[in-house]
């Protein structure tokens, strides 16, 4: 009344007040009579917003709800940026998503190229490393052919979007197993492993948790379906439940890791067996660094979930995820590096030797030591690894 929308007294009851000063963006009016039959539509329903980048809101109101009556709106809506049809806040993981699969196409190349030059020296863990290369790039493709899609044409690309969770999920899940079986020494010193039905297991829990966690935050998605803000509420609330149980799982590995770790090195440490030594000392240093890093990831994602105000805008809070994506390809490079196609690679390897006869023939002396493994020429690589692991 105050600012002067009201003068028409009764006969402007149900109106829709408008503050030009306070509201920047575009309204549509449709008059409902209060009884009898109505079907109408919206006349120039186009809405164009040629602003700068940011959030906008569709917002349909019922200003008559008190003496009026209920109304069904049913149709289709379409919500496009300058860029396409993906939303903004998506916009930005989807060149992120490009520009992972050219890293893994390009690691996929070199190591698979390596490997078939130095066919003859290749050693399991290997094709381990690059069957986990190979579904990196399938996860980053098909989740790039997901949101160019959906950019280009306005839909989801179910069957790339889903195939992509899979396999995404399926890629962590066997590199989790594979850094705790190498941490534990399988194909190293050992060719099987005590502990491995408890491996299978947690990988499963993981795949199960990972799973639910992609599916829900991608359904809280809503796209073009209608949904309400309760169903969105509870769909990024289960979504976050899930997250911590994912990450309780990432901590049960990385502290199975490092307790491996140091058992398998204080046993090459005692067989003397100095160039695999060196060996899991960097590979104890690479997974600090990631351990290290991941750390700092959950604080800034608990801070982000838990503050009234998240410290990321939403078209950036694709960084979260992509971060840990990231800090995983680090790893799986270091990995391939320490494990790379090379004319040695079998030395690093488990074998079993035949034991060494003594001076009787029937006696048999066992030895644990690989030769090459004892050189002196990595004495003082080996000094030098040692000193900066203790520092």
């Amino acid at each position: 009344a105050e600012a002067g929308f009201c003068e028409g007294g009764q006969q402007q009851l149900g109106r829709l007040i408008v503050n030009s000063s306070s509201f920047a963006g575009q309204h549509r009016v449709m008059k409902i009579p209060n009884s009898g039959e109505f079907a109408g539509t919206i006349k120039y329903g186009k809405l164009e917003e040629p602003k700068d980048s940011g959030e906008y809101i569709l917002v349909i109101a019922n200003c008559n709800d008190k003496t009026g009556r209920d109304v069904e709106v049913t149709g289709q809506y379409t919500l496009k940026s300058k860029h396409g049809f993906l939303p903004g806040e998506f916009y930005g993981e989807m060149i992120f998503f490009a520009f992972l699969t050219i890293l893994y196409f390009v690691l996929m190349l070199g190591y698979g190229i390596s490997m078939k030059i130095y066919e003859d020296d290749g050693i399991p863990i290997q094709k381990w490393i690059l069957c986990s290369i190979a579904l990196g790039l399938l996860e980053s493709f098909f989740l790039t052919g997901d949101y160019f899609v959906w950019n280009e044409d306005g839909t989801r690309f179910w069957f790339a979007m889903y195939t992509g969770i899979f396999i995404g999920v399926l890629k962590r899940a066997l590199s989790k197993c594979l850094i705790v079986m190498v941490s534990l020494g399988w194909g190293v010193v050992r060719d099987n492993l005590e502990h491995m039905l408890q491996i299978q297991i947690l990988g499963v829990l993981y795949t199960i948790a990972a799973i639910a966690s992609e599916i829900t935050s991608r359904l809280a998605i809503t796209g073009y379906r209608v949904q309400s803000t309760d169903e969105e509420r509870e769909l990024l609330d289960a979504d976050t439940v899930m997250r911590f149980i994912v990450i309780a799982i990432n901590v049960t590995f990385a502290l199975w890791v490092l307790d491996a770790l140091s058992a398998t090195m204080q046993y090459l440490e005692n067989m003397n067996q100095r160039r695999k030594l060196v060996r899991y000392l960097r590979l104890r240093l690479y997974l600090l660094f990631s351990f290290l890093f991941a750390t700092v990831w959950l604080m800034l994602f608990i801070i982000n979930a838990m503050s009234e105000q998240p410290i990321l805008e939403r078209q950036t809070k694709w960084a979260i995820d992509g971060l840990m994506r990231l800090n995983y390809l680090l790893v799986l490079v270091a990995v391939a590096f320490l494990w790379r196609p090379a004319p040695n690679a079998k030395e690093f390897a488990y074998v079993m030797e035949l034991p060494a006869l003594g001076e009787d023939e029937n006696e048999l002396e066992m030895t644990a030591n690989i030769p090459s493994a004892l050189d002196d020429d990595d004495d003082d690589e080996y000094e030098e690894e040692v000193d900066f692991a203790e520092k």
